[in-house]
């Protein structure tokens, strides 16, 4: 434990996802050693974030007005929406240059044990876009985990009844991966998303 200031940062940087006590205390460190122009820097940065990013009207993606870069496109294909469960899920998404449509973001996947329903999620707000009957196909990109197939299952039986398109990303094996590595479960899609080689 450390004195007044120092602790108070390190708890707050703790707070962090994915910052342990340990990690946080190398960061606390790192700032009270950096410069404090590289330390007004960050905090300008913060603040910036603070008062200008909000999440756009229409997907909630991140945004810096009204509309995220992406629904302000109008080279976006309109009927098909990708559903992802983070913001930061369609930056990957965006990297492989192969989605042309447009996204939603659900803010987070259905989880029981974290108290993690569909009610906590923008689902009312998927159901309003796609009643305009302007989208023709979903794909569900949520991650290959448990809470990621649930909230996936749902969405699947929920939007059934529209006539839409529902597709799943497939999972399996990652390139320059071994077989022999390979858990039952991703070895299993692979089997389940194989495709046929044309000679």
């Amino acid at each position: 434990m450390y004195e007044g200031a120092v602790q108070d940062l390190i708890d707050e940087l703790g707070r962090l996802p994915g910052v342990g006590p340990k990690s946080a205390q190398r960061i606390a460190f790192h700032l009270l050693a950096a410069e404090s122009a590289d330390v007004g820097r960050l905090v300008a940065a913060l603040q910036r974030v603070q008062a200008e990013v909000r999440f756009c009207v229409t997907c909630y993606n991140v945004a810096e007005g009204e509309q995220c870069r992406i629904c302000k496109d109008p080279r976006r294909s309109d009927d098909v929406i990708c559903v992802v469960e983070e913001p930061k899920d369609v930056v990957a998404i965006e990297r492989t240059r192969e989605f042309r449509g447009r996204y939603h973001v659900l803010g987070g996947a259905i989880s029981p044990i974290e108290g993690v329903g569909p009610d906590d999620l923008r689902v009312k707000e998927l159901m309003t876009r796609l009643m305009d009957g302007a989208v023709t196909e979903l794909i569900i990109a949520t991650d290959p985990n448990l809470e990621g197939e649930a909230t996936a299952a749902y969405l699947a039986r929920l939007v059934g009844p529209l006539g839409l398109a529902v597709s799943r990303l497939a999972s399996g094996l990652p390139v320059g991966g071994d077989l022999e590595y390979a858990d039952e479960i991703t070895l299993g899609r692979a089997f389940e998303g194989r495709r046929r080689i044309d000679a």
